[in-house]
């Protein structure tokens, strides 16, 4: 089938098993009726099984509130996106706009979304290998001479990450520090540590870990993972929006090291 037939075969045709909007009556939520079956869930719920189609347990929705809580809202706005936020707030900008821009802003290489897709896709790929008869420290020392990075480890600023502590702390009350991806992300970091310059885990190595072990894939954990950081993004344009425009970060023009041409006069 051609390009063409395909979309006519689309054409006036939406083929869904996700849901649908019956007006004035109700709305079916992946086979589940939103106002009857869902109503009383709890939002994380409804969202994780929106994204893989699984009712998650009660401990396991609090684990997934861990991660984002713990993990990923910091109100600081000196984290680049929260500074996309407050900016958003000293130049007055809707709340939809400045927040979603934040939101577009965390699709960074370096860390990020990105790096939090890279990270469970090698844990995942990892432990597979593992299971075939893989040996780790050569795993590693092959993802080391590809790709010059493990990701998932290795922390802008600092060496330790803080966030590692009381996460593993919530995984252990919850009974999931036993989890093999959640273990295989401390061994990988073990491995590192003897084997080479001190690189220590980063978090996002611990909540893929964890994500892994309660089943979800990495396209699966990087929709679930995608608005994170809004809890400390909110409090960051509250803050800017709150105090006089344009006030936040001002910087003075001849504070910048401008090399380029110079000024001119236009006829």
């Amino acid at each position: 089938m051609n390009n063409a037939e395909k979309l006519m075969e689309h054409e006036d045709n939406i083929k869904t098993f996700m849901g649908a909007w019956f007006a004035g009556e109700r709305v079916v939520f992946r086979g589940k009726d939103l106002f009857t079956e869902l109503a009383g869930e709890p939002w994380m719920r409804v969202l994780l099984y929106g994204i893989t189609g699984k009712m998650f347990d009660d401990k396991q929705i609090k684990l997934f509130e861990s991660i984002w809580v713990i993990s990923t809202s910091y109100p600081d706005p000196r984290i680049w996106n929260n500074r996309v936020a407050a900016l958003a707030g000293t130049a007055r900008s809707s709340s939809g706009l400045g927040i979603s821009s934040a939101i577009a802003t965390s699709e960074a290489t370096i860390y990020g979304m990105r790096p939090i897709v890279s990270v469970i896709e090698f844990l995942i790929k990892t432990k597979q290998e593992l299971d075939e008869g893989g040996d780790l420290y050569n795993i590693i020392e092959r993802t080391k001479r590809d790709r010059r990075i493990i990701p998932g480890y290795g922390r802008p600023i600092v060496d330790i990450d803080e966030r590692i502590a009381p996460l593993k702390n919530m995984a252990s009350e919850l009974g999931f520090d036993k989890g093999k991806h959640f273990q295989l992300a401390f061994e990988i970091e073990s491995i590192l540590n003897d084997k080479h310059s001190r690189i220590n885990m980063n978090v996002a190595a611990a909540f893929a870990g964890l994500s892994a072990d309660q089943g979800l894939d990495s396209r699966q954990h990087y929709y679930f993972m995608t608005l994170c950081f809004t809890a400390g993004m909110f409090p960051c344009m509250i803050d800017t929006f709150e105090k006089p425009e344009g006030t936040f970060l001002p910087l003075r023009c001849d504070r910048i090291a401008y090399e380029g041409i110079e000024k001119r006069h236009w006829a």
